[in-house]
């Protein structure tokens, strides 16, 4: 059987699932570069008789979506926006070691992008780009990044949504096998 039917709803499916994360990181303030955005795709497999969806984004997304616990929010200065604060208590992921590798690097791009070449801090004094990367990805690190779910809302609102379309084609589908005697 080809499953045409089921397909066909599972391609709406997968269109909504990717145009409502779309929306939602053009919300959230999470396109700097668009590279996320752009990535997100999907493909419609069948595999030893089962029908796959897969949703295809860029490494990073998972982090995005469900944020990454910080290593220690307690660590940081009393007074800081942050001091205390786990902003992503439930995420399965959390940071390794080595702060410095993949966050400095991500953060000195970030800053670049958006231009920030310094400011100045509550008591006038100037803080030089270098040091502005330094003090955001120590934030970071210690209390983590907040999940967005940009994805996760989308797939499971989607699921709620489709789940008769997705039972109507694959009944449709076994009927029309049936009928007009398709073979695997």
């Amino acid at each position: 059987m080809d499953f045409k039917e089921t397909k066909k709803e599972l391609a709406d499916f997968a269109k909504y699932v990717i145009q409502q994360a779309r929306s939602n990181l053009t919300k959230e303030g999470k396109n700097n570069t668009s590279a996320l955005y752009k990535s997100l795709d999907y493909e419609i497999d069948i595999e030893k008789g089962a029908i796959l969806v897969d949703f295809l984004m860029e490494d990073y997304g998972e982090f995005v979506d469900q944020g990454v616990k910080g290593k220690n929010p307690h660590s940081l200065p009393k007074g800081a926006k942050w001091s205390g604060i786990q902003k992503a208590p439930n995420s399965p992921f959390k940071f390794g070691r080595n702060k410095s590798r993949g966050l400095r690097k991500a953060i000195n791009r970030w800053t670049i992008q958006k231009g920030l070449k310094g400011v100045r801090d509550a008591k006038g004094r100037f803080i030089g780009r270098k040091s502005l990367q330094y003090l955001i990805t120590r934030s970071i690190y210690l209390s983590g990044l907040k999940a967005t779910l940009f994805f996760t809302k989308p797939f499971n609102k989607g699921l709620q949504r489709f789940t008769d379309k997705f039972l109507d084609a694959f009944a449709l589908d076994i009927e029309n096998g049936i009928i007009l005697g398709t073979k695997k």
